[in-house]
Parts: C-alpha cells; structure tokens; sequence
C-alpha cells in the first residue's frame, strides 16, 4: 500500500508575514494616522472635520457588518446611532446632575459615554432585530424603511425622551476627568475621537476573524448551505445585527459628546442613505472601503458645498458611476491598480491608464460645466460660471457647447477603452 504522509501536504495556512500585512500593519498605520495629525497644528476647522470623519468612519462600518458582511440591506441604521446618541446625551446630563446632587453617576467619566451609547444601540438592534430579521433580501429592507420612519415619527412625539424639534442638549465638562482630559478644547475632543475611532475599527475588524464574522459571510453568499450544515441563518443575523447596531451606537455616543446636542433628525432615513452611500462609493466588498467612503462623503459635504450649491447632485452621480463602472468602489480601484504595479506593467499599460484618467478628467469636466452652468441658468440671477478665470455665461449657447463637448468626448472615450479591455490587457 502506498504511504500517503501528511508531511507531504502542503501548508495553505497563511504565512505570518502575510498575516501581519494584512491585520495587523493597517490598525498601526491607522493608530500612526491619528497620531500624527495633532503634529500638524490643524486649525479648528480641520479639527472639526476630522472628528466629523472619525464618527462617520465608525458609522459606515458597523453599516457595513450589515450589508457587507451578512448582505442584509438596511434603510434604517441610523435608528441605532441616534438611539445610542440619545442614550448617551441622557447620560451626559446625568453626569452632571450627579456633580449638583450626587448619585451613581458621579464616578462615571464622561470620556466612556460611547460605552453607554453602544449600549443603547445593542438593546435597540436586540429589540428591532427580533422580528426584522426573521425575513432577508427585499422584505428585511422595506421592515428598516418602516422601521426608521415610525422612530424618526416618535422622534417629535415623545418630547420628554427627545426633546422635540430642538433635541438635547449637553454639557460634556462634568464628572470625573480620565486620561487628563477635560473634553473642553476642541483638540482634546480629537483625542477622545482618536480614541474611540481607533477601538471601534479594531473591535469591528476583530469580529470579521470571528465563527460569528465568517458565518455572516457564509449567510451572505449562501444560506441554504448554511443551513444545511447546521446553523439558522436567522439566528445569525440576529446577532450581527445586534453587534452592528451596537458599534452604531458607539458611533452616536462619539457624536453626542463632540455636538452636545441630538435631535430627531439624526434618527430620519437622511443619514440612513448617508451611510448606505460611503459604504457603496467606498466599497462594500472591503473592510477598508466605507473608511475611505467616509473620508471622501464627509469631506465633500464640509468643503464642496461651499464651492457649489449642486454637490447633492454631484455625490449623486459618483453614487451611480460607482454602481455602474466600479461596483468595488473607491477601495476596489485602488486594490486593482496595486495589483496592476505588481504585475508586468509596461509601457502600454501606463498608456492605456493615462488614456483612462484623461478621459475621465475630460468627462468631469463636461458634466462639472453643465451642472453650474443649470444651476446659474435656474437661479436667474445672470451669474457666471468662472472655472481658472474663463467666463462661461449660463445664457450664451459656446459655453453649454464646451460642456457637451467635454462630456461626451470623455465617456466616448471611456466606452473605447472599456471595450478595448482593462488597463492590465
């Protein structure tokens, strides 16, 4: 009989090297970004913004344990952060009637209000998640459309939980101070985003590596299988479901203590669609994907609505260019032209991405003249549209010809090169 040795298998276990390039060497270079940023001297502007991107990023991807990891399409998650950032801002209020009268709350720091807003999340996804995950696909994502109308509804209704129109308000300068920060400066305040951005990513992806993580993915691609080995794909749902409206609310927790205020708006299917968008224009496939969706969505709606009355139209249609020409998103083009530089890439394939970037550069820039160029046109002030000192008047037929031009150069070129094949052929 022939001697098959189990020594002369191969080893498909990852190596350890690669093992630290991909889980460990990310969560550094993240702690490395964060660190670094205070060295900068950022203005409070900048401040600002990146703690509006720390919150968002956690946001997006406990958005993305949903969507990415178990393929459950939701309308409705930000019931769970405005739930854990309601929890959150009573907490914070109790902190500081607890300063006044005392009371169990006096040893509770303000700094680990997200553990509270995690919290309240968890119990709302545990509560909601019951009945709405007993159904999947089409009819699980009309239950969260429902369900985050009917919250935002009660939103206005139950004043003395969510204050109405005005919301609650905070002081986060109260109880016991940890680490040495009052939570007073804005720059101390990107400290305790730092932080709790930092932990939430980390805790997020940690539970991709878990039976839990794998099972969501295996529900995802195929629940019959699933069941057929032996789980119930609604059970796992359930939990993921409880986890990603748990670390939604630790996104909220973070929100409260940086605004001081919730309102029901926060509970409304805006930001819902919000955070659908950076996990898609991000890439839902990837973990790293709605991180980057979150910086580019936050940054376009800090800084391009103050160049352009029209960037809800702009993140609308590089929500559908996304969907239409790189369903990966922004973290699957990156992944491909990495992959492209490992490859033999010569002098043809340098050409033919060249080609790609100005064609798409000409095709923006056809679309951008005859947005503004609508937008002037409509507002009938007889306002100009001034691109690097041109002056192109909304009411004059060259400049809508320049535009059309530029677009339909662009995508005619885009569709050669498509057709043609990638840039590694």
């Amino acid at each position: 009989m022939t001697d098959y040795s189990l020594d002369r298998l191969p080893d498909l276990a990852p190596s350890a090297r690669y093992k630290f390039a991909t889980r460990v060497l990310p969560l550094l270079l993240l702690a490395l970004i964060l660190l670094s940023i205070p060295l900068f001297e950022p203005s409070r502007t900048w401040l600002s913004l990146f703690n509006a991107i720390g919150i968002n990023m956690v946001f997006a991807l406990s958005y993305n344990m949903l969507l990415g990891q178990a393929g459950m399409l939701s309308f409705g998650h930000a019931v769970y952060f405005g739930l854990g950032g309601y929890a959150a801002m009573h907490a914070m209020n109790a902190i500081e009637n607890a300063s006044y009268d005392g009371g169990v709350w006096t040893s509770f720091p303000m700094f680990a209000l997200p553990l509270v807003g995690f919290a309240g999340g968890a119990l709302a996804g545990a509560v909601i998640g019951w009945p709405s995950c007993r159904r999947a696909g089409v009819p699980f994502a009309m239950i969260s459309l429902g369900i985050a109308e009917l919250v935002a509804a009660a939103g206005f209704m139950f004043i003395s939980v969510f204050g109405g129109e005005e919301g609650i308000t905070g002081d986060r300068m109260n109880g016991i101070e940890l680490f040495g920060l009052s939570l007073g400066p804005l720059g101390e305040v990107y400290w305790f985003i730092a932080f709790w951005t930092f932990l939430g990513t980390a805790l997020m992806y940690a539970f991709t590596r878990t039976p839990l993580g794998k099972l969501a993915q295996a529900v995802r691609d195929n629940p019959e299988r699933v069941q057929f080995v032996g789980y119930n794909p609604n059970r796992v749902r359930y939990l993921v479901f409880i986890a990603a409206g748990g670390f939604a609310g630790l996104a909220g927790g973070m929100s409260a203590v940086n605004y001081e205020i919730f309102t029901p708006e926060s509970l409304s299917v805006v930001p819902s669609g919000l955070v659908l968008l950076m996990a898609y224009i991000g890439g839902a496939r990837y973990f790293a994907g709605p991180i980057l969706g979150a910086v580019v969505l936050t940054y376009m709606q800090s800084n391009l609505s103050d160049y352009s009355e029209a960037w809800l139209l702009y993140l609308g249609l590089l929500f559908i260019g996304m969907i239409l020409f790189a369903p990966g998103g922004l973290a699957g083009l990156l992944l491909s032209g990495a992959n492209a530089f490992k490859s033999s890439f010569g002098v043809k394939e340098f050409l033919r991405l060249g080609a790609y970037l100005i064609s798409a550069l000409l095709a923006l820039a056809g679309v951008v003249v005859l947005v503004e160029l609508a937008v002037r046109h409509s507002n009938g002030f007889g306002e100009a549209f001034e691109p690097f000192g041109w002056h192109l008047a909304p009411d004059q037929v060259m400049p809508w010809v320049i535009g059309l031009v530029l677009a339909c150069v662009g995508m005619g070129l885009l569709r050669v090169l498509s057709r043609q094949g990638g840039t590694g052929s």
